[in-house]
């Protein structure tokens, strides 16, 4: 596992989609940034995101090779390692609303963008992203947003959450997808 941290980039799954086509990866590259500034979600929808306050991260998963009729599965094993993480972490009311929302309750904290590579009729390699609304309180443009600091009413360490998501993420990923 190698862990890339950046100052700032637009985009960590663009910037991990790019780097990935200059040079050779390891599998479970991460790249984190605290301010990512053109994030994006689904159908190309805007990411509101607060310098420092929360988490931006992309992971490059290699080596997949499932049919791509099974493709919701990479889905399922990030939103529940994501999901388990922030029920250690005592955020209450947590759902998916799929196929990329994390909610506690009516409010979305948290978004997954996955990128998949396919050949022929097979995902290879994938970039997972997903951003986590942590200690930012106010969002502009995004009326049902919350974030955990909301929620629970107290600050969170980054790198805390940070590391307990990537754990359960990682072994959640190292289990052969059927």
């Amino acid at each position: 596992m190698q862990i890339i941290k950046l100052d700032a980039t637009e985009s960590t799954n663009t910037y991990l989609k790019e780097l990935s086509a200059k040079k050779e990866l390891q599998d479970f590259t991460i790249i984190t940034t605290e301010n990512q500034t053109l994030g994006r979600g689904q159908l190309n929808s805007k990411w509101e995101s607060e310098n420092g306050k929360n988490l931006a991260i992309s992971v490059l998963k290699k080596d997949i090779d499932i049919s791509i009729d099974r493709l919701y599965l990479m889905n399922v094993c990030v939103s529940l390692s994501i999901l388990d993480s922030l029920n250690q972490l005592n955020i209450p009311n947590l759902k998916v609303k799929w196929p990329n929302d994390i909610l506690s309750g009516n409010f979305k904290i948290g978004g997954i963008l996955i990128e998949n590579i396919i050949s022929g009729s097979k995902i290879k390699r994938s970039i997972i992203g997903f951003g986590l609304n942590v200690n930012q309180t106010e969002f502009k443009n995004a009326p049902n947003a919350s974030s955990l600091k909301t929620i629970m009413g107290h600050n969170f360490n980054l790198d805390s959450v940070f590391y307990a998501i990537i754990e359960n993420l990682h072994q959640q990923l190292s289990r052969p997808i059927l």
